[in-house]
């Protein structure tokens, strides 16, 4: 019987051994854009505009640095001030409220805040690959708060979301 115990923890450890050298994995970051950075080096985006009907002072702003700083953190680029190999510019074309839903007394009980931002983008390097875009996000709001209690969140969540829209549709071709 002693054979037979030794038999078995041999087989189990040969199997394990099989399964271990079977199943490996990789881990490593795939690529976060497809630039080709031997003929791409620079980009330049200009200021956005706030163009909205309801102007929030900020907006403008914080749209700005997040722009700059994606692009800075998650390529290799070169951030000029003009000319660049990419250009990027645009303006923020509607900032809005609506009442979205109502509750059982007839009244509002979320709003939804939308944020668009057109967009012109030119690569120097491609003009196949230049294009005029609009790009939006929104978020929703209880209608029991006021706008200005949730305004600047709402808004750094709207500001990602269409930065990484504009990320993906210049340098990542999602």
């Amino acid at each position: 019987m002693d054979w037979i115990k030794k038999a078995a923890f041999a087989f189990l450890l040969a199997s394990l051994s099989f399964l271990v050298n079977s199943c490996s994995m990789k881990l490593g970051l795939a690529p976060i854009s497809s630039i080709d950075y031997t003929k791409v080096k620079t980009i330049s985006i200009a200021d956005f505009q706030n163009r909205a009907e309801y102007v929030y002072a900020p907006l403008a702003t914080e749209f700005n640095q997040k722009m700059k700083d994606m692009f800075i953190q998650q390529t290799r680029l070169q951030l000029v001030n003009s000319g660049g190999d990419l250009d990027i510019d645009g303006e923020i074309t509607g900032y809005n409220q609506y009442n979205e839903s109502v509750d059982a007394s007839g009244y509002s009980s979320k709003v939804k805040v939308t944020l668009t931002v057109n967009v012109r983008y030119t690569n120097n390097t491609n003009h196949e690959e230049d294009f005029e875009q609009q790009f939006s996000a929104f978020q929703t709001y209880d209608s029991s708060k006021l706008l200005t209690e949730v305004q600047d969140q709402l808004i750094t969540l709207m500001v990602k979301d269409i930065a990484e829209q504009i990320f993906n549709a210049t340098v990542a071709n999602w």
